[in-house]
């Protein structure tokens, strides 16, 4: 026998753990689980809408971490999904008189078969080819909403006031604090399901296709199938975020899904670090928080300010929170030797 074929044979098996997949330890997971359970008892309700709000853009964002960070596939689309999403969960509460509750798993497995159909033609495109074909998608969405056929359910350029659901079982909450904590419930539920997915043998699949194609179609992924997955997964957790932001903000209009919403999304998820799913807070928290910031600078030049604030942010951590945690931990690590 070899020295070589002697190492082969030695050498232990490794588990292949998706390096992506990175998820906080768990002392920190339940310091920020305290952390979003208590922080509405302590706040006005428009700081818990926009707590709200940021744990739905977290959804949103993502989403597409699974469809980017997950299989490499770039989507600027987002926003298309997102607003079918919300328009589900509006029709289905106004029109038809469901619980709100119901609207969100009919909203997610919509999305879902149309994020999987869309995938099938996407399947000859890649790279910037695949983000122009959904940047197109984006764009026609909220004029596809405004068709005089579809007008009598989705209220055309008017669109549609939803009501806000009161608390169940006369719990004595208001409605901002019943929907933060009703959202938080479900983003737990999604992100420890999206981290699972990302272990198991489909997430694996999802990263060999990322890294390379060819390779990952010679050692026998269906590509065809797990880049439709993906298309698919991506859009029904999207679907989901839309519908909770329909409930939230009580009103849906095709102009409030345009592609500047699904460009915000990719923002997102570039700040919060690409492929790692607990940035998806991170990067939530960036676009809805800094452009606030922004205008309070300079409210004639607040786009300029945020502009400003965004290449700072690239230009001293380039790979998001991501990059944040990986060296907090290394301090920590040397902090405790």
């Amino acid at each position: 026998m070899s020295a070589v074929e002697e190492v082969v044979t030695e050498a232990p098996a490794v588990e292949a753990v998706p390096k992506r997949a990175m998820t906080l330890g768990l002392g920190t997971s339940l310091v920020v689980l305290g952390a979003l359970v208590l922080a509405p008892l302590f706040v006005k309700n428009f700081i818990i809408f926009q707590m709200t709000m940021l744990l739905i853009y977290g959804l949103a964002v993502l989403a597409l971490n699974i469809l980017t960070g997950g299989s490499g596939q770039f989507s600027l689309g987002q926003s298309a999904f997102y607003a079918v999403g919300a328009y589900t969960s509006a029709i289905l509460m106004e029109h038809a008189g469901m619980n709100y509750a119901l609207t969100l798993p009919i909203a997610g497995l919509i999305c879902f078969a149309f994020g999987f159909a869309f995938g099938q033609p996407a399947l000859r495109l890649s790279g910037i080819y695949l983000a122009l074909a959904t940047f197109a998608l984006a764009v026609a969405m909220p004029q596809l909403l405004k068709l005089h056929f579809v007008e009598h359910w989705t209220g055309g350029v008017q669109g549609l006031v939803v009501t806000k659901p009161d608390a169940p079982f006369g719990l004595p909450m208001g409605q901002d604090m019943w929907l933060y904590y009703f959202t938080l419930v479900i983003t737990i539920g999604i992100y420890i399901a999206s981290v699972n997915l990302l272990r198991s043998r489909s997430g694996r699949a999802f990263m060999a296709i990322r890294d390379n194609e060819i390779a990952a179609s010679a050692m026998g992924v269906d590509v065809a199938l797990y880049k439709t997955l993906a298309f698919g997964v991506s859009a029904g957790i999207t679907g989901v975020a839309g519908g909770l932001g329909a409930i939230a903000v009580q009103f849906v209009a095709p102009d409030s899904y345009t592609i500047t919403l699904a460009i915000s999304l990719f923002l997102g998820m570039v700040v919060g670090g690409v492929g790692w799913l607990p940035g998806s807070i991170v990067g939530a928290a960036f676009i809805i928080f800094v452009p606030n910031i922004a205008e309070s600078i300079s409210k004639g030049l607040s786009g300029a300010v945020f502009g400003v604030l965004l290449f700072i942010v690239i230009f001293l951590v380039p790979h998001g929170a991501r990059q944040i945690a990986i060296v907090a931990q290394q301090v920590l690590s040397k902090f405790k030797k």
